[in-house]
């Protein structure tokens, strides 16, 4: 059972990703980046996540741009572990979907060292004193072994010196979280695209979360925007990829259902997620203050009972 429940930061039900803050998939300039951190303040958001990944430190640049200036009691921060960041000489541009100059690379490191090294680094480019939480990052991409037996281990140390106040994983896969979340105590999984409206599956991380109070902070909603628009496009995309025809059909189908109870579908994928009694708080990404103001106001929208049940019996084939 996890014993540092008690310490868990109040998150919110919407919190605010970083990674269109650093670059993803296309540069935004500084102005418009910062503007959208400042969106999200303005909403009422009080939960920020980042990582050193994410525009090889641009994200967290970007971000602690605006919350340096913010009262450090009044919002929670978090940010990730697991690679470290090295100059590089090789120029170019960034190779892993971030549209920054490749100045520096990413290397794996799960010693305490090497955790110690990337949360003080990020310190530096966030302005701030302490993040709240540490996120294990992508340790099932690398090594998910030697993610759990070194870097969580070191992840309790820290908890336990009071340099956090919460740790957790941030990965793709529900399978390797629940082998993190048996191996040790952590307050949080970060969770991406696993749980959400298209495929509503059956996910036992879920449910042994609740047994060990430990949350799950929801992340990739929209599956990569084939839920994000009330009406589904044909080259919308899924796991980051153009969708297959037969997702695009269901996903219609779902926006068809919400139609018929005046809910639009970007509104009820951002909301299901918080209705298993696991999911803490949803996190959402965006590149662009319009976006976070309208993830904000979808959260607040109220919808039907019935809608779920009626989602829920969409066909799956």
């Amino acid at each position: 059972m996890n014993t540092q429940s008690a310490e868990i930061p109040k998150l919110g039900r919407l919190g605010f990703g970083g990674a269109g803050i650093g670059n993803l998939y296309r540069a935004i300039p500084d102005g418009e980046a910062l503007a959208t951190v400042l969106a999200a303040w303005d909403a009422g958001i009080r939960y920020f996540d980042t990582a050193p990944h994410y525009g090889l430190g641009l994200s967290e640049q970007r971000l602690g741009a605006v919350l340096r200036d913010k009262p450090r009691n009044e919002f929670v921060i978090s940010t990730k572990v697991g690679r470290v960041l090295e100059p590089s000489p090789d120029g170019g541009r960034d190779p892993e979907g971030f549209d920054v100059p490749a100045d520096k690379r990413r290397v794996w490191d799960f010693s305490e060292s090497g955790i110690r090294r990337s949360l003080d680094d990020s310190l530096e480019r966030l302005g701030l004193d302490h993040v709240d939480i540490a996120y294990l990052h992508d340790a099932d991409v690398h090594d998910l072994q030697l993610g759990i037996s070194q870097g969580l281990s070191v992840l309790e140390k820290l908890r336990s010196e009071g340099v956090v106040k919460a740790i957790g994983v941030g990965l793709n896969s529900a399978e390797a979280a629940l082998e993190c979340v048996e191996a040790a105590d952590l307050d949080l999984v970060m969770l991406a695209g696993r749980y959400t409206l298209l495929e509503q599956p059956s996910v036992p991380l879920l449910d042994r979360c609740v047994e060990r109070r430990t949350g799950v902070v929801n992340v990739g909603v929209f599956n990569s925007g084939l839920l994000a628009r009330p009406e589904v496009p044909d080259d919308a995309h899924y796991n980051y990829d153009r969708a297959p025809r037969a997702l695009v059909e269901r996903a219609r189908a779902l926006a068809a259902v919400c139609r018929d109870f005046g809910v639009e579908l970007p509104t009820a994928a951002l909301q299901f997620p918080l209705r298993h009694p696991a999911v803490v708080n949803v996190t959402v990404g965006a590149s662009a203050p319009e976006q976070v103001v309208e993830n904000a106001a979808r959260m607040e929208e109220s919808a039907p009972e019935e809608l779920w049940a009626a989602l829920e019996a969409v066909p799956r084939d």
